[in-house]
């Protein structure tokens, strides 16, 4: 099973993290490691000490997600169509007008996503909370949280699935790069169960959602709307003995039908239909009427997102384009490759692909192929979370342990990431712009980048 954060085939990601973050408060002296300091011993203390390690400092001042490098200024606002489990929810990245003293979001929007990381990797949430909202708590998204609009032209659509055990918020790197380089990215939370978590409402006088999984009854919330009761679904495991692909073909096909869902959202948006939030933002949703280039569409995603974006890709023609960043290829269907007829640019870690992943991704981009529609590169130095927000977000030296790094600079790899889907995103929408001016590097030419795959691939 391959995931955001943890991946059992691989061994990478944050459940060894929180094992170490557990030894380290368990068994750390910290007057022992700096013994002419007055530093006290509890939690707040070695937490800050483990969260700076491999820093040139020892606090986390210095970490944070990269402000977008784009000319204009970028909003983001949350949207939840029909308030039950089947609606849909995203948080819309948007070119908005600039203002100082704009209100960024939290990076983790609640409490609630911590317990849904602590469930998804097995380990308590009482003082897994603690650990994330020390760690990461502070963090804020590089946006203005309800920022009005910046009328400027049409804006082309990219519609985003977050990877297994992600939620909508974790790769705003990317998603708020695109806004500022003119786009409109709508970040799908899937209600699959492969999110870490995320919620919807029912009425106060309505049955709850039926669930396989035990879960959490529905709770009075302040910031709810009225007569409506706030529920949260968290990530649904493997049972013992289950087979995976049967679960995630459902949910890959759910989850590219909730992405569908999203822009068919955006398309009634853009035509001026007033439609409601259940949420009630403060954002005015009526100024993006006639603002989206509804001729250039493209959907892209991580992990078990970029397999979103095949199966999104082969049932919904609107959306002209594709990229799949270090896609895993388990969940889609054999017959599906044949159907995909549009451009797909896949952007891989060096870190984390295999043969048989690979092999599945030649069914779509042949090794011999010249062609311009389909491609493939490797970002070397990267590992699968080279791409969310975490990687930004931890020093050097543990984050490389957690493999929430790799040998690359993390801004580098973004930054050639983001460029190269740019300068795709052109190709195949047509675009008036400059990014072509990055258009080597879909072709792998670059210091960092690996044509194709460094993977030996099976004959």
């Amino acid at each position: 099973m391959t995931h955001l954060f943890t991946l059992e085939t691989t061994g990478c990601g944050l459940s060894w993290f929180t094992d170490k973050v557990f030894d380290f408060i368990v068994t750390t002296n910290v007057p022992d490691l700096f013994p002419t300091r007055n530093c006290c011993t509890d939690l707040r203390c070695k937490l800050s000490l483990f969260a700076g390690m491999g820093n040139s400092t020892t606090c986390n001042n210095h970490l944070g997600i990269p402000p977008a490098k784009g000319p204009n200024a970028v909003g983001c606002s949350d949207f939840m169509m029909d308030h039950t489990v089947k609606g849909t929810f995203f948080r819309l990245y948007y070119p908005c007008v600039a203002y100082e003293d704009a209100e960024k979001p939290d990076w983790i929007p609640s409490k609630e996503y911590f317990y849904g990381l602590a469930d998804f990797m097995n380990i308590n949430r009482g003082l897994s909370e603690l650990i994330f909202n020390y760690l990461f708590g502070s963090f804020k998204i590089p946006a203005a949280m309800n920022a009005p609009y910046k009328q400027n032209g049409k804006c082309p659509v990219v519609v985003f699935s977050h990877g297994l055990g992600a939620f909508r918020t974790l790769y705003s790197a990317i998603c708020a790069e695109l806004a500022s380089q003119g786009f409109i990215v709508a970040a799908v939370e899937h209600r699959d169960e492969s999110a870490a978590a995320t919620f919807f409402y029912h009425g106060k006088t309505e049955e709850p959602e039926e669930k396989e999984e035990e879960s959490l009854p529905p709770k009075p919330n302040p910031g709810a709307p009225e007569n409506l009761l706030e529920e949260w679904m968290y990530y649904r495991s493997l049972k013992p003995g289950e087979s995976e692909f049967p679960l995630r073909n459902k949910q890959v096909l759910q989850r590219a039908d909730e992405c569908i869902k999203a822009l068919d959202i955006l398309i009634q948006i853009n035509s001026g239909k007033k439609m409601e939030n259940v949420l009630g933002t403060e954002f005015d949703w009526m100024t993006l009427a006639n603002s989206m280039d509804l001729c250039r569409i493209a959907v892209m995603g991580h992990s078990f997102g970029g397999a979103t974006v095949i199966e999104a890709l082969c049932n919904e023609v609107n959306f002209k384009c594709g990229i799949a960043l270090d896609a895993w290829m388990l969940p889609l269907d054999e017959e599906i490759y044949t159907r995909v007829k549009q451009p797909i640019f896949f952007i891989n870690s060096e870190k984390f692909q295999w043969a048989g992943n690979i092999m599945a991704m030649r069914k779509l981009v042949p090794p011999d192929s010249s062609s311009t529609q389909r491609k493939m590169v490797t970002i070397k130095g990267t590992v699968h979370q080279s791409f969310p927000d975490f990687t930004f977000l931890t020093g050097n030296w543990i984050g490389k342990i957690m493999k929430l790094k790799g040998e690359i600079n993390p801004q580098v790899a973004i930054d050639l990431c983001n460029k190269a889907s740019l300068a795709f995103l052109q190709r195949h929408l047509g675009m008036d712009k400059d990014f072509n001016q990055w258009d080597h590097l879909i072709e792998g030419k670059d210091d960092n980048l690996i044509p194709g795959t460094n993977v030996t691939e099976l004959p």
